[in-house]
């Protein structure tokens, strides 16, 4: 099955996508570690998906002074591309939730991070 996102589309899933890293960068305490080790995570990314993450484009928009206004854009943003991918490919749905949670994998969970990471994953499960 080929999947065809909107040019809003692709930016929601961006959006969603970096926004992850950037809510559990908030989370951290190693804030620049977790989002260069989370960019990278989503740069390898294949498929559609793939495609959609590595694009050169600056349609990512985040922005707030606290991390719960970060939140209030990007939790609903996992939701709203989950939704759609799910809607075009079941697949690439899959894909592109296993890839964000890739992404959010740290190798020193602390319970800020651990907390956030399950907000992220109801986030993505809420479609």
């Amino acid at each position: 099955m080929s999947i065809t996102l909107t040019a809003q589309d692709q930016a929601t899933v961006r959006t969603a996508a970096y926004g992850a890293i950037s809510l559990l960068a908030a989370a951290s305490a190693k804030p620049h570690q977790v989002a260069t080790n989370g960019s990278k995570a989503l740069m390898t990314a294949t498929g559609p998906i793939g495609h959609v993450l590595a694009a050169k484009v600056k349609d990512i928009h985040l922005s707030g002074k606290s991390t719960a206004q970060l939140a209030d854009q990007v939790l609903p943003a996992l939701t709203t591309a989950m939704t759609v991918l799910t809607h075009q490919d079941p697949a690439e749905a899959a894909n592109f939730r296993t890839t964000v949670l890739i992404a959010l994998a740290t190798d020193h969970p602390t319970p800020a991070t651990t907390e956030m990471t399950r907000k992220i994953t109801a986030a993505l499960d809420a479609a």
